[in-house]
């Protein structure tokens, strides 16, 4: 068998470089074997190093053959994926979400090469999109391994049909420059990132955040990010005459987030569950906060309690308990040693049991296993 340097591995992604999905990036980057990384959707699908640029007019004659013989609407789209993979020599495929599976099935299903599906989140967990992929039926029966990144999301898998010994919890780990943050506590501010997403639940964070107020005139809340809920909680802020206290401040890069944890006081974030069904997976923004040396205040809620030890890395407080988070937020502002000691206590839990060296080891090993 080939060294894992030696193979050649293909990754296929419904998006290119997303800000919000670093941990797709990392498995790009870190990944030992000869990666080629393929993004898009539809029969837009590109291959990002364009070494075979796929030839428009060959697709086209693909397309048309493939309508007057009835082949279906994805049939050039296939053709094309599996010449690739022939000229490549590609010895294994890891897909990042389930739901991508589930789309590139057809392709899957012709191709005699090991595939690996990495669910991250709310493609585990959505109904929706869970009975639109028909349980995962094929993707299940087409996978030779499959990946939860929480306890909770592993359970959900097997409850919808995936056999057990296909099956492996790997959770993300963060990035070794998070490792590296010493942490100085110097102002009293939380800080808070993520997609404005229902599952997030930004505007409950804001809730607990006035009653820390009420105790600590001089805190601040800083939540980076985007997404439907920011004019909800931009009005919400406007309303209460918070504008002083609380920042929304846009998407930021890992530097500015490095920067924000090196002196926040603690991170925060109320994850709960959606009325659709969505959840958080493992939330790598905890586990980079939790890395950094910051206590993580949040919730009891899929794959942070992985993570997290309440009352020793962090405070978790039940979804939806306003009083709680803010209890807990109030708590480490009160009591500096309190924090620090649960900050450092993170650091070393994180470090010595979900590092990124440990996830990129235990990805690859998944995917040498198929083969």
């Amino acid at each position: 068998m080939k060294d894992f340097e030696e193979l050649n591995i293909a990754i296929f992604s419904p998006n290119k470089n997303p800000y919000s999905e670093t941990f797709i990036q990392a498995h790009k980057l870190l990944l030992k074997g000869r990666v080629h990384y393929f993004y898009g959707k539809g029969d837009n699908i590109k291959n990002e190093d364009d070494k075979y640029k796929r030839n428009y007019l060959i697709f086209l004659l693909f397309k048309l053959y493939g309508k007057i013989t009835n082949k279906g609407y994805s049939y050039a789209r296939d053709r094309v994926l599996s010449n690739s993979m022939r000229k490549l020599k590609v010895d294994a495929i890891l897909i990042e979400y389930g739901t991508h599976a589930h789309h590139l099935r057809n392709f899957l299903k012709n191709i005699k090469i090991p595939i690996t599906v990495h669910f991250h989140g709310s493609d585990a967990t959505v109904n929706k999109i869970i009975e639109f992929s028909n349980n995962y039926e094929d993707v299940f029966g087409l996978s030779n391994k499959v990946i939860a990144v929480s306890k909770d999301m592993e359970k959900k898998l097997l409850n919808i049909g995936c056999p057990k010994n296909k099956l492996i919890y790997n959770v993300y780990g963060p990035r070794i420059e998070f490792e590296e943050i010493n942490p100085k506590f110097s102002k009293k501010r939380f800080i808070a990132i993520g997609r404005f997403t229902n599952k997030k639940a930004p505007y409950y964070l804001i809730l607990s955040f006035m009653k820390v107020l009420d105790v600590h005139e001089d805190a601040e809340l800083h939540i980076a990010g985007n997404g439907v809920l920011f004019n909800t909680c931009t009005n919400l802020i406007n309303y209460f005459g918070l504008q002083h206290s609380i920042k929304l401040i846009g998407v930021i890069t890992p530097e500015q987030y490095q920067e924000y944890l090196s002196t926040s006081r603690a991170f925060v974030q109320h994850s709960i569950t959606a009325d659709n069904g969505d959840m958080e997976g493992t939330p790598l923004a905890v586990l980079e906060a939790s890395v950094s040396g910051i206590p993580v205040i949040s919730t009891f809620h899929a794959g942070i309690t992985d993570v997290i030890i309440n009352k020793k890395t962090g405070l978790l407080s039940k979804e939806h308990d306003v009083d709680l988070m803010a209890d807990n937020m109030i708590k480490v502002l009160s009591d500096l040693d309190y924090a620090k000691e649960m900050g450092a206590a993170g650091k070393n839990h994180i470090k010595n049991n979900f590092s990124m060296e440990r996830h990129i080891t235990s990805l690859q090993e998944i995917i040498k296993s198929t083969i």
